[in-house]
């Protein structure tokens, strides 16, 4: 274990990764809003459908884990998607225990906007790029070493990990 630099407090406020993740999120959520709203979508939608693009079809348990979403959290996601006439919700001919989610035209035809987005966020925060993708490569780090301790949010009993402080 490490010893703290003198007159550090480890339960400061600004020295929590929790405090300084939660903070982030929202705010860059805060940056996409504008650019989401005029195409009706969410950020936990707009997640839902790079996925969709990328991968569908998918199953409802795929979908769940590739967006590491519990399947409560994710089905009032999908069934607003659905309404919206972006994707639909099919049970698999194979097996009836299984959910098919699949992109209708109007779905998939809304990537050609959303393909904006990307550049869009770049400039709105005004970093380099290969600072964000180097943040995504920590951040993707981070959470590898969350789910390893048991911080899985998928897994029962998530978040019993203890919390890191820098």
């Amino acid at each position: 274990m490490s010893e703290r630099p003198e007159g550090v407090d480890p339960l400061a406020l600004e020295q929590q990764v929790c405090f300084a993740l939660s903070v982030a999120a929202r705010s860059v959520v805060a940056v996409y809003r504008p650019l989401l709203e005029p195409m009706g979508l969410t950020h936990p939608q707009y997640l839902v459908m790079l996925a969709l693009w990328q991968h569908a079809p998918l199953s409802g348990r795929d979908l769940s884990r590739l967006l590491q979403l519990d399947p409560g959290t994710l089905s009032p996601l999908l069934k607003r998607l659905e309404a919206a006439g972006y994707l639909r919700r099919e049970r698999d001919p194979s097996d009836e225990r299984s959910l098919a989610v699949t992109l209708t035209d109007s779905g998939a035809a809304l990537r050609s906007r959303a393909e904006l987005i990307p550049a869009a966020i770049v400039q709105r925060l005004g970093l380099p790029v290969e600072d964000l993708q180097h943040l995504n490569a920590v951040l993707t780090q981070v959470i590898a070493a969350a789910n390893r301790s048991g911080g899985d949010p998928t897994s029962p009993g998530a978040g019993a990990a203890a919390q890191a402080s820098a």
